[in-house]
């Protein structure tokens, strides 16, 4: 399904602010006292044990994002994997949860700016709510370059506040004090501390919440798993470290009672600076704390609608994208008034301590999602990062999640299922009838002979496109190495183009030219050709491990090809019959499956550009047609000349040639001949080199073929 995409321009150090500051707010600044109460001073084991039973939905947020990075994260893999019924649930779960979550941390920062400043709480939460609202819409790098702001600042004083308190705490008598503040250590027993991990685990729970913004992250592959990591791994010192000390310094009774204990404890080890600048600090603290979980939840709230939009489970004005701000301006408007009503009508934090039990659900599933999508064994299904321990981590996951469930209570177990009942009368009343789509699940089911969505795979496969290829995928290499074939005969068959391909790459992949050629032969009847703008694309696999190969083939006239259950390139070209003038066959191993699927998207991608073709039918010769296939400009010809700079290589090795850069000589061509140049390989006079690189230092190698004068 088309629809409008959003800009990608969030980085590592975005992500990590997102997820960073999604977590910090109530589970620091309000929870600790509270949790002491069920547990007592070893109420820090639990928050460090939590941040350890998170560990199996990060990495599966994680893969999935790497793999799926769209809009609207949570909804979106659940409804990929499991079917639009259970992402329906997913959607409006995950958005009413993470609004509620969002309204509440804005009541917070509104109660902290109280402490100076006498103003309603409720009426400072709305007011918040409208300008987060509002720094969301004009774009996500506003809002993301707020959140690093905010977070910076956060984190900056607690990291001061912490040494801080670890200087007082071992200035004093630390062995003595230690055994007066933690003994005994665990007041309610093994089971206060398990009840009490149920507890503050939903404080880690907006670490997965950078999934909705997905799609806005530049290089997902990398930057989502490494921000998460790192977001994660400060969480958890912060946390750990910080009620480590409320519980060493506070009298245990107080407390137990205390419901601003970070700033009760700064008094304790922050009375060296003037009155009151440690309250100031930590109220600044506590203020950035509640912001940033506020702006990343709207951030993060308003891609849900958004998703389901494009999917037609909303009405498509949800999925409008601002040509202007490029933000999806109404689904950020909606998710605004809808944050203002609850604070006007309902008792924010009691609704929102209800919706823990459904993020729990939610993690549960993410955990399901990563088992159903591996083991359907889609080929498009990607993922830049693979969780680890698959699949005992991921059913520890949603064990976890189902366990910490029965400890929320009947409250929160009935609120969760009554979002999913309306999310399914919903999806009934107003989705059912407007999608057509199944689940990854449909795949699983295949595999034990029943159904299975083919377009999910199409889909996939235009992930893969949008996400092209890896830094460390040779696209380069294969296409210098390519062989070309510039067919003059234009009463030639297709069938003579596939036994030519397969006589030249049968060499390189030590098979007889008939077996590569039956291959071929199968990819076409099989259907697996895409087609379209008069470009077709044979591609197989062989179980031989060896680098991919292509060959590049123009025809000088069009010939004809029956194209009835071939994938076309353009959806608007579907005649029964397509004119040729380009044809591509792609050879990979077995081995590098995922690697062949995103040098054949890559490829795709390319050839659907419009200027393709007469770029193509424009070519000189063979080098021109090498350098149309590749990307940024990253490959080029040069004929070896006594005229120009290129006379300064004539009678060196290869190995003795210095390129700018880490360019690489990948072909020369001598005589009419391709050769695959060695370290010793002699450069001659009228050698042409194909040499790759990065743009920079190919537009230097340019220069070289200006001839002196």
């Amino acid at each position: 399904m088309e629809h409008e995409t959003l800009q990608k321009q969030l980085g590592l150090w975005d992500v990590f602010a997102i997820s960073t500051g999604a977590m910090f707010s109530s589970g620091f600044f309000l929870l600790p006292g509270l949790a002491a109460a069920e547990t007592g001073p070893s109420v820090f084991l639990a928050y460090f044990f939590a941040g350890v039973l998170v560990l199996p939905t990060m990495f599966s947020v994680s893969e999935l994002c790497t793999a799926m990075p769209r809009a609207g994260g949570t909804y979106y893999f659940i409804d990929r994997s499991l079917g639009p019924l259970m992402g329906t649930i997913g959607g409006f779960g995950s958005w009413l949860a993470l609004v509620l979550k969002s309204a509440f941390a804005l009541i917070g920062m509104g109660a902290y700016i109280g402490i100076f400043i006498e103003v309603p709480i409720t009426l400072v939460a709305v007011v918040l709510t409208v300008f987060f609202g509002i720094i969301n819409i004009v774009g996500a790098k506003e809002s993301s370059f707020l959140q690093k702001i905010l977070v910076a600042a956060l984190l900056g004083i607690m990291f001061f506040y912490i040494l801080q308190g670890v200087f007082h705490f071992f200035s004093v008598n630390f062995f003595e004090l230690a055994r007066q503040q933690f003994t005994p250590f665990f007041t309610h027993g093994i089971n206060g501390v398990l009840s009490t991990i149920g507890m503050v685990f939903v404080s880690y729970a907006g670490l997965t919440k950078v999934a909705s913004i997905a799609e806005e992250v530049e290089n997902p592959d990398k930057n989502i798993p490494l921000g998460m990591i790192l977001s994660l791994i400060v969480a958890v010192f912060v946390y750990v470290v910080g009620v480590y000390l409320m519980v060493g310094l506070l009298d245990p009774a107080a407390l137990r009672e205390d419901l601003t204990p970070v700033a009760t404890a700064g008094e304790v080890f922050l009375d060296w600076l003037p009155e009151p600048t440690g309250l100031i600090l930590v109220v600044i603290a506590a203020i950035a704390a509640f912001a940033s979980t506020g702006n990343a939840g709207i951030m993060s709230a308003s891609r849900y609608p958004m998703a389901m939009a494009r999917d037609r489970l909303l009405n498509s004005r949800f999925s409008e994208v601002s040509s202007r701000f490029g933000t999806p301006k109404i689904s950020i408007f909606v998710t605004i008034l809808l944050m203002i009503f609850i604070l006007l009508v309902f008792n924010v934090e009691a609704v929102a301590k209800l919706a823990s039990a459904f993020q729990l659900l939610l993690f549960g599933l993410l955990n399901l999602a990563v088992i159903v999508m591996r083991e359907s064994k889609i080929e498009e299904y990607d993922p830049g990062f693979k969780s680890p321990l698959y699949p005992w981590m991921h059913i520890a996951g949603m064990i976890i999640s189902v366990l910490l469930i029965l400890e929320m209570g009947f409250l929160s177990i009935l609120f969760t299922a009554l979002i999913a009942v309306f999310s399914v009368g919903w999806y009934y009343y107003y989705g059912y009838g407007n999608i057509e789509r199944e689940g990854a699940i449909f795949h699983v089911h295949a595999r034990l002979g029943k159904r299975r969505y083919r377009g999910l795979e199409y889909e996939m496969r235009g992930i893969l496109r949008e996400k092209g290829l890896r830094d460390d995928d040779p696209y380069e290499k294969v296409i210098a190495r390519s062989i070309v074939v510039d067919e003059t005969n234009p009463e030639i068959s297709y069938k003579t183009l596939v036994r030519k391909a397969s006589e030249h790459l049968a060499p390189r992949f030590h098979m007889e030219s008939d077996d590569l050629f039956e291959l071929f032969c199968e990819a076409q009847n099989s259907g697996t050709i895409p087609i379209g703008r008069g470009v077709a694309l044979n591609h197989v696999r062989v179980d031989r491990d060896r680098p991919s190969e292509i060959v590049l083939v123009r025809i000088p006239e069009t010939i004809s090809i029956e194209s009835e259950g071939y994938e076309p390139l353009n959806e608007n070209k579907q005649n029964s019959v397509e004119e040729l003038r380009a044809i591509i066959f792609l050879v990979s191993s077995i081995e590098r499956s995922g690697q062949h699927l995103r040098i054949l998207a890559h490829i795709a991608e390319m050839v659907d550009n419009p200027h393709f073709m007469s770029r193509w039918k424009g070519a000189g010769n063979e080098g021109e047609l090498r350098e149309i296939m590749l990307r940024d400009e990253r490959f080029i010809n040069i004929t070896i000349n006594p005229h120009n700079e290129t006379k300064k290589l004539i009678g060196k090795k290869i190995k003795d040639i210095s390129l700018p850069g880490e360019s690489l000589v990948a072909i020369l061509k001598r005589d009419g001949e391709l050769k695959i140049p060695h370290g010793y390989t002699v450069v001659k006079e009228n050698d042409e080199l194909s040499i790759i690189g990065e743009v920079d230092d190919i537009s230097l190698i340019k220069q070289w073929r200006e001839e002196d004068e």
